[in-house]
């Protein structure tokens, strides 16, 4: 049987309390034996593999460079693309579930591509649109994934 992909996708500029809330996200993300999906760099994506990596998950970083040292120091795969945003639709298609904290256009992108992909879309503290289930925390938002993929 397969592990599931879960994709982590958010603002690479937030305020320490979503990063915390993202670490704490990659901690339940490793503890499910989840792999982890991100963009590979800094913000809610560095500290959603750090959380994970921290519990011996498998981090996965579809970076929108040519060059795989471009990734944080938490990926254990990074994945070079060199197409820029485009990765966002990489990163979309490949996910079994996402789950959006916080975050800008390239997250709004990313959950569009995800929901016209038919994917679930679970969101905390982010864009307020049709289709993102609302989650409190990082736990509330693991509990929908494992719902929603059972």
């Amino acid at each position: 049987m397969s592990k599931n992909l879960i994709a982590v996708i958010g603002g690479r500029h937030e305020g320490k309390p979503l990063l915390k809330e993202a670490e704490a996200l990659g901690r339940l993300i490793a503890k499910k034996g989840f792999i982890l999906i991100t963009g590979g760099l800094s913000g809610v994506m560095r500290a959603v593999s750090k959380g994970a990596h921290s519990h011996g998950g498998i981090t996965v970083g579809i970076l929108p460079q040519e060059h795989k040292g471009s990734a944080n120091e938490y990926v254990s795969i990074p994945i070079a693309t060199g197409i820029g945003i485009a990765r966002n639709a990489i990163i979309a298609r490949t996910a079994d579930a996402v789950i959006a904290i916080g975050g800008e256009y390239g997250t709004l992108s990313e959950i569009a591509f995800a929901l016209q992909m038919g994917k679930p879309v679970i969101g905390i503290k982010t864009w307020d649109i049709k289709g993102v289930i609302k989650a409190k925390d990082a736990k509330e938002a693991v509990s929908n994934v494992m719902k929603l993929l059972s």
